[in-house]
């Protein structure tokens, strides 16, 4: 039993060491990089891509990142083109199976493109835990997000435990390079 203690003491001394440089990485790169690069937008609701194309029209030279299921991506890419967004400033992304994949498996595109700071779109009930997903995913790699959320109507933020299982999944991610989505009884 005392082994168990001791192992479970070090593993946690380790998660902290390990999560230690995210805050200092998102400061630099907050410094280095103020003002957002372009809109990643979080697919579930076609209301996000709404708003997002009305808020790419004030901000025209950004391009836009969504990333949702792959049978969704034509009815984004469809609503996006209304508002004038160019195939070239459009990038959509099916491989997300929930919301910690939609960060994991686009944080090395954003760094490939040199993107280190993105608003990050999605609704208000889901901005906490993207928020706390983003802080660790992409700030692990010095990608930062500016939080714009869209008015849901919904009273209630995500429960605290839905936030505490995807930051979990997200030390998971740093440590192993996987999210322990193939663990949602959910997907096929």
């Amino acid at each position: 039993m005392k082994f168990n203690r001791v192992w479970l003491v070090w593993l946690v001394i380790a998660a902290l060491l390990l999560i230690s440089f995210i805050p200092v990485r998102i400061a630099v790169t907050f410094r280095q990089v103020p003002t957002p690069q372009a809109i990643f937008v979080l697919g579930g609701d076609f209301a996000r891509t709404r708003f997002a194309g009305k808020f790419w029209l004030s901000r025209r030279d950004l391009d836009i990142w969504v990333s949702d299921f792959p049978q969704y991506l034509d009815e984004h890419q469809r609503i996006l083109r209304k508002f004038g967004v160019l195939p070239s400033q459009l990038h959509l992304d099916g491989a997300a199976t929930d919301t910690v994949t939609n960060f994991t498996t686009l944080v090395d595109d954003f760094v490939a493109d040199n993107l280190h700071h993105v608003y990050l779109i999605t609704s208000d009930y889901h901005m906490r835990r993207a928020r706390v997903i983003a802080s660790v995913v992409f700030g692990s790699r010095g990608v930062v997000v500016t939080p714009v959320a869209v008015v849901s109507g919904r009273d209630e933020d995500e429960s605290l435990v839905r936030v505490l299982r995807d930051f979990g999944r997200c030390l998971l991610w740093i440590v192993s390079g996987r999210s322990g989505a193939s663990l949602n009884p959910r997907l096929d």
